[in-house]
């Protein structure tokens, strides 16, 4: 509109100027060179204008023919571009589709279209995978190092192939390359960050995960956790050897994840032997009020050392308090309870489970409370018999694998932070299932009360088998054996000393003691006492009684 305005105006412009000469005659007189001119003003002025006119075709002419090689070969270069582009299009396709020869042959056009293109070397490189030319592809990747506009790709591409190949050192490189060569690209990042973690390069790890939190490739929640995990598994590595470096990582991760339940274990029980007992007290309690864990409630029951075991007792209920509605919690308090021979606190706090949400370790508690109590040795077989079919407990699970330990990383893939405290899935085919329920009913039906106080320690060591692995599964990295002290008396002497006497002449004739021998996890379980031994005094409170290693408390 604005240019039909402009166009009209300029023609009522002419126009009037032409009227204006032609309402104005006069005459032009031009001598030269013995010539006289005469004509009239108007005459002259459209003769001018007519020559301006000649002058400008005439040289767009002249223009055009000037630089008809040059347009001609911008034509070609544009169509072959045109045909480039085409080709590079349908490569990515052919690519993303899976096309092996029609990948190919877009690639051979890309090249001769479009040579220098960065993108026709990435499509020849693909295109090369595609067809498991490795070699081809890792020679074209290394020619784009060459380049600074390609060499990122380059290197990208180079990690990729080192990782298809297992490369993880080569992996690395090209990863710090990329890194010192663009700090801003995320990929380097997650890459060498994955790869000093599987390494258990802790230290760098944890520098790599400073250089991203600047660079913000990970929110702040996201990258406290995982510092958080990195300090803990290295205040885990440094624990028995030195504890006051262990202490200060394990308060630094526990300040950036007060839910992460290896550290705040680590920091209470380090306190506790320092004699900071209100500090790792608080430590525990932050972390139980969000996930409550039986490391610690053995933490905090021996938090103060030279405590009764009434005292301890005491001590748990207050854990029990901040999070009453978690099984952990009543069962920490059951297994207190039982260590203060107060065995009716015990079977009242685990009546809730009885008939739903009944576990092996709260059977194996119950069965424990009954053998200690009055060696009913039919009723511990009833509830041993109860535990060999209840569901498992909660156990440390990353990936398909339990473990008894917390690990930083997951011994399947290597991610960080792939533990998680919670219950296996149950094995559809029985499995270790059965074999235990089979194995339970061997003791039961021996009629030893010593055996079957054995058994109920056994399982509540033991709370839940190992869930199924996958075939190609790397075995997990088990905490090293308990010691164990020599055997001790304990409650459940009387109730030995009423067992048959056929019990001591099988024992005496080398018969073989109650075991369990199942996989990797096993251990062999024996009295606490020997058959013929009184044991000491039920009201004495320095009697020692049967500990289990996950389900009871140990000193810290």
């Amino acid at each position: 509109m604005t240019r039909l305005v402009l166009f009209l105006l300029g023609v009522i412009a002419l126009a009037t100027g032409l009227a204006w000469l032609a309402d104005r005659p006069g005459s032009l007189l031009v001598t030269w060179q013995g010539y006289e001119i005469e004509t009239s003003v108007f005459r002259a002025v459209v003769i001018f204008a007519a020559l301006i006119g000649f002058a400008l075709l005439v040289w767009t002419i002249l223009s055009q023919i000037w630089s008809s090689p040059a347009a001609v070969s911008h034509f070609l270069t544009r169509r072959r571009q045109r045909r480039g582009l085409d080709a590079l299009s349908s490569g990515m396709i052919a690519i993303g589709a899976g096309d092996r020869s029609m990948a190919t042959r877009y690639a051979l056009q890309a090249r001769k279209s479009l040579p220098n293109e960065p993108l026709t070397h990435l499509l020849r490189a693909q295109a090369a995978q595609l067809s498991g030319d490795k070699t081809t592809a890792r020679r074209i990747f290394e020619a784009m190092l060459a380049s600074p506009d390609t060499e990122q790709l380059g290197l990208r591409g180079l990690f990729l192939e080192a990782g298809r190949e297992g490369e993880r050192e080569a992996q690395r490189q090209f990863a710090e390359r990329a890194l010192k060569l663009n700090p801003k690209l995320s990929w380097p990042v997650e890459a060498l960050f994955d790869l000093q973690c599987k390494a258990g390069d802790w230290a760098g790890a944890l520098q790599t995960l400073a250089l991203a939190k600047r660079h913000h490739h990970l929110e702040r929640p996201d990258s406290d956790r995982r510092r958080a995990v990195l300090l803990t598994a290295q205040a885990q590595a440094l624990e028995e050897d030195d504890p006051d470096k262990a202490l200060t990582l394990a308060l630094e991760a526990h300040g950036l994840a007060p839910s992460l339940i290896p550290a705040a274990g680590i920091a209470g029980r380090l306190l506790a032997a320092r004699g900071n007992t209100p500090r790792a007290a608080k430590v525990i309690q932050k972390t139980w009020a969000k996930s409550p864990h039986p490391e610690l409630a053995t933490a905090y029951a021996y938090a103060r050392i030279g405590d009764s075991p009434r005292d301890r007792l005491d001590r748990v209920k207050q854990l029990f308090a901040l999070n009453p509605h978690s099984i952990e919690s009543s069962i920490a308090v059951a297994l207190a309870a039982i260590e203060a021979h107060d065995y009716a606190e015990a079977r009242r706090i685990l009546q809730p489970f009885t008939e739903t949400g009944l576990t092996r370790r709260v059977a194996a508690l119950l069965a424990r409370t009954e053998a200690e109590e009055s060696g009913d040795k039919g009723r511990a077989r009833e509830w041993l018999a109860r535990a060999a079919t209840a569901p498992r407990d909660a156990a440390w699970m990353a990936d398909g694998v339990v473990s008894d330990r917390w690990a930083a990383i997951s011994p399947v893939t290597g991610a960080l932070d792939a533990f998680e405290w919670r219950v296996p899935v149950e094995d559809v085919e029985g499995g270790e299932d059965r074999i235990l329920g089979s194995d339970l009913t061997e003791f039961i039906a021996s009629g030893e009360p010593d055996t079957v106080i054995a058994k109920a320690e056994a399982i509540s060591i033991e709370p839940e088998p190992k869930a199924a692995r996958a075939a190609d599964a790397p075995e997990p990295k088990t905490a090293p054996p308990v010691k164990t002290a020599p055997p001790a008396k304990n409650d459940a002497a009387p109730a030995a000393a009423s067992a048959p006497e056929k019990t001591a002449q099988r024992r005496s004739d080398g018969g073989e003691e109650p075991t369990q021998a199942r996989g990797e996890r096993t251990r062999i379980f024996t009295p606490s006492h020997a058959p013929d031994d009184p044991g000491l005094d039920p009201d004495d409170e320095d009697s020692p009684s049967m500990r289990a290693t996950t389900g009871s408390f140990k000193p810290v």
